[in-house]
């Protein structure tokens, strides 16, 4: 993808920004960042996480690693981050999972942390289209065929997801109520064992982010039925979005973001915002953000919180018409 020359002007004004940060007498980590992707390795999240990663550590001149603590939809990693220190060197990636599960363990009161009260949005990381998948032995080219089939099914078919309460178990349960069809939930720890599952075709259907997906898409491995997003995934121009197949209900924005523990004081979050956006315009980095079929971020703090706040409350409601249940 070509950046553009409003692109470009941005990232020299990013690069600059960071310098002149330090220059005046800037917070600087003391010792390793840790970045906590709640979700095992090789899918979306955390391959976005490792790229930012190795750009922050070449700003910030400090050790910057990615450490994976999947299950519980995400949850368990947030939790780390919720109870660690608010010195900057400990943050969380996540995804729009976070606002699922969540709400989800809300409405059964077992939330071991709130996302408004625990924790500081910093900025996005990037927004990434959620799909909706088969596996390449059913036989649904879109969201109307998923269910006639299902339908048709002696018992009813199983969809995987990345956990209780996640965006896939939110979704396929929207589904499941406004299609007036069954299904069994299968969840697993992340979005890489739930797609080898479904290359496996043990799993008939799920969901992952366009990035991690993209390849086995590609090769015909699974099959796009949907966009949970607004508009149709520029990397799939020919999948209509839920919402264009009648489920309204079952749209949401994917994105990945940054997070601090809620204490963190402003001047740490004010030089982890300016180095996490000048990194998302960073030419490299945004170019191959892109190349996932993804957007890259680095939106402010106020977009990011009202992003990931707005997505929280539209969900609750979801959340306890179904009485999802987090087991």
């Amino acid at each position: 993808m070509r950046l553009t020359r409003r692109a470009l002007a941005l990232s020299t004004a990013g690069l600059l920004a960071a310098p002149a940060l330090r220059a005046q007498g800037a917070w600087q980590p003391t010792g390793p960042i840790r970045i906590i992707v709640p979700f095992p390795a090789g899918g979306t999240t955390d391959i976005l996480a490792r790229l930012y990663a190795q750009r922050l550590g070449e700003t910030l001149h400090v050790s910057v690693v990615v450490e994976n603590r999947g299950g519980a939809g995400g949850s368990i990693g947030a939790d780390v981050v919720a109870k660690a220190a608010p010195d900057g060197q400990t943050l969380l990636f996540h995804n729009l999972t976070f606002s699922t599960t969540t709400a989800a363990l809300e409405f059964v009161g077992r939330a071991p942390h709130s996302i408004e009260r625990d924790f500081a949005p910093i900025s996005l990381g990037a927004n990434v289209p959620m799909m909706l998948l088969v596996n390449a032995q059913v036989p649904a080219t879109n969201l109307a065929e998923l269910i006639a089939w299902a339908k048709a099914q002696s018992s009813p078919p199983f969809y995987g997801s990345t956990g209780p309460g996640s965006t896939i178990n939110l979704i396929g349960e929207v589904l499941k109520r406004d299609g007036g069809f069954a299904m069994e939930h299968v969840p697993f720890r992340g979005a890489a064992p739930l797609v080898q599952e479904m290359l496996a075709g043990r799993i008939a259907f799920g969901g992952d982010q366009l990035s991690s997906s993209l390849q086995h898409i590609r090769g015909g491995a699974l099959r796009p039925i949907a966009t949970l997003a607004a508009n149709r995934a520029s990397a799939l121009p020919n999948i209509p979005t839920v919402r264009e197949q009648g489920f309204a209900n079952a749209e949401l924005l994917g994105w990945n973001g940054f997070f601090a523990p809620s204490r963190t004081p402003e001047p740490v979050l004010a030089r982890l915002h300016a180095e996490i956006a000048a990194a998302a315009r960073h030419p490299p980095l945004a170019s191959r953000i892109a190349e996932l079929g993804a957007e890259p971020g680095g939106n402010s703090v106020a977009e990011f919180t009202a992003q990931v706040h707005g997505q929280v409350a539209a969900v609750r409601p979801l959340v306890r018409d179904l009485r999802m249940q987090v087991e």
